[in-house]
């Protein structure tokens, strides 16, 4: 029976209209979840278009741009004619914003922080090193700047951190290297989202922060590229390791001794 027009004018809802890209973003998001947290495994086949149109609720539209998104993540592989397969963890491309976040959910063992941590480390002390030798007297005023609210701020948690991510940026922006600004800076905001990451800072380790973003300072002050870098690198590495949670695992097996 052909619909009677004039209901599309009593109730606009119903007028055909593009799906929500809201929509797609959370197939993109669950599916990206499910992969990562392997509950779908490399080499298995995602159901079909339609069971996935049903099981979200959205329309084989949908469901076929959210696979696509998927794919130029390096999750899957589309075969005319044979499906949808998971790909090797080896091409996904961990970088993606929804990957490294789908990564650090499920990353029990810590292990993902611990490899973030250390290519982060290894950006923001070259960072660093050009930083010393490029950085304007400005750039070295908003430096000096940041490092002093850091020690206005050692009991205000909120503050210091503001400070401190302050102080990361300026040095990186300092640095005139835009790519490994562009890189670090994607880590550093995917990772923080995360709890484990964040971890737990008592009040002796804002200190030992702030002495760490001094000896950075200094360097760059200095126009020591050499030391700049040293600094960086151990501060990054030394502030994840206080900071860093007992996994999962070795908390299970805590509490099962």
């Amino acid at each position: 029976m052909p619909s009677d027009p004039r209901s599309a004018a009593r109730f606009p809802f119903l007028e055909k209209r593009d799906p929500s890209p809201m929509l797609g973003v959370a197939v993109v998001d669950a599916l990206v979840d499910a992969i990562v947290s392997g509950a779908v495994a490399p080499g298995d086949l995602l159901p079909p278009e339609g069971t996935l149109a049903e099981q979200f609720g959205v329309s084989r539209t949908v469901i076929r741009e959210s696979v696509k998104r998927i794919e130029e993540k390096g999750l899957v592989t589309i075969a005319r004619g044979r499906g949808t397969a998971v790909r090797p963890t080896s091409s996904w491309n961990s970088l993606d914003q929804v990957v490294l976040r789908a990564l650090i959910k499920h990353d029990d063992s810590l292990g993902v922080l611990d490899e973030l941590s250390v290519v982060r480390a290894q950006l923001e002390s070259v960072m660093a090193a050009d930083a010393a030798t490029q950085r304007s007297d400005l750039q070295l005023k908003e430096l000096e700047g940041h490092l002093q609210r850091m020690r206005d701020s050692l009991h205000d948690e909120d503050a210091f951190r503001s400070a401190d991510a302050a102080f990361h940026e300026t040095v990186m922006s300092s640095s005139g290297n835009r790519l490994a600004e562009s890189i670090a800076r994607n880590l550093f905001e995917r990772a923080r989202d995360s709890s484990r990451f964040r971890g737990v800072d008592s009040r002796d380790s804002f200190r030992d922060t702030l002495d760490e973003h001094e000896a950075v300072f200094a360097a760059i002050a200095a126009g020591s590229s050499a030391a700049a870098q040293e600094s960086m690198n151990r501060h990054i590495l030394d502030a994840w390791q206080r900071r860093r949670l007992p996994t999962r695992a070795s908390s299970n097996r805590g509490r099962q001794a």
